[in-house]
């Protein structure tokens, strides 16, 4: 007899599955659609009219001094780092490369979880993960890739960012609505971000109607709806199986990529495809498959 918990726990995978899907659109959007060299610029707007929106909506407010504290944190490691370094990489890297290097971050958070707790099921997942970014390199990296210094840096760093923030949002758990503790991170990050965009972008031209519309959209689907969906997935699913579908970004970069922008896949980037898709596969069988009473 079929398991009702089971099939909502992947029920919980497929809507977690659907941020990073969004997520993976940011490479396209921000290089064929948005004013060029204005990273902090694109940032902020994605975050701050979404978290204004969330709150707005949902009308809670941390309940202590010490919530404030944590979600400062979490909103400067999720939102406020994390999406400026995304933006620097996504305009200084092609968007496979950087895909590529943020892959890193499904192995940087099964590593932490594993040093605190030593779980079989982690070990297995990260075991899994090092295949997934294997299959990355195989489907994207060529002797032609360009490696720009600053943008490997900052996909890096954000990969740590993201991994370290989503790994504590787990770890402090808190009483919040996930749709008041998202937009509380998007408000308050995007309040760090305002400066920054302020002193260090140029001012925004005239945009067009294509260039509103993206800004929207990321706004929109890039912030508000996809990280409810992935805090949603944080508070219902193992911390390993919610950061191995971030692999699903830089598939969907991929993905975008070939079909709009003619970017070449050859056979052996069909065998890293499949390597992608068979570890996030297996990690999400290692942790959230059903224990024996």
């Amino acid at each position: 007899m079929s398991n009702p918990s089971h099939h909502a726990i992947w029920g919980d995978i497929a809507l977690t599955a659907l941020a990073p899907v969004i997520w993976g659109s940011t490479y396209i959007v921000t290089t064929e659609l948005l004013p060029p060299d204005r990273p902090f610029t694109a940032a902020l707007i994605r975050t701050l009219p979404a978290g204004l929106l969330l709150i707005l909506f949902t009308r809670r407010w941390p309940a202590s001094l010490g919530q404030w504290g944590r979600l400062l944190v979490l909103s400067a490691l999720n939102i406020g780092f994390f999406q400026a370094l995304l933006f620097i990489a996504a305009y200084r890297l092609p968007g496979g490369l950087a895909a590529v290097v943020g892959a890193i971050q499904p192995l940087l958070m099964m590593a932490l979880v594993w040093a605190v707790d030593h779980r079989q099921p982690v070990r297995l997942a990260l075991w899994a993960s090092i295949l997934g970014v294997f299959g990355m390199a195989v489907l994207l990296l060529s002797p032609n890739t360009v490696w720009d210094p600053v943008g490997i840096v900052a996909a890096l760093v954000g990969a740590a960012c993201m991994a370290t923030g989503t790994y504590l949002t787990r770890r402090w758990r808190t009483d919040m609505p996930v749709l008041a503790l998202t937009g509380w991170q998007l408000l308050l990050g995007g309040g760090m971000l305002a400066p920054v965009a302020w002193l260090a972008d140029a001012p925004l031209p005239s945009l067009t109607l294509m260039q509103t519309l993206a800004y929207a959209y990321l706004s929109i689907a890039g912030a508000l709806l996809a990280y409810a969906l992935w805090f949603r997935g944080v508070a219902r699913l193992p911390s390993v199986a919610v950061v191995s579908l971030g692999l699903l970004s830089p598939l969907t970069a991929v993905i975008l990529g070939w079909v709009f922008l003619g970017q070449s896949v050859t056979g052996v980037s069909a065998i890293g495809f499949v390597m992608v898709l068979a570890s996030i596969l297996a990690v999400q069988w290692a942790t959230n498959r059903p224990t024996r009473a």
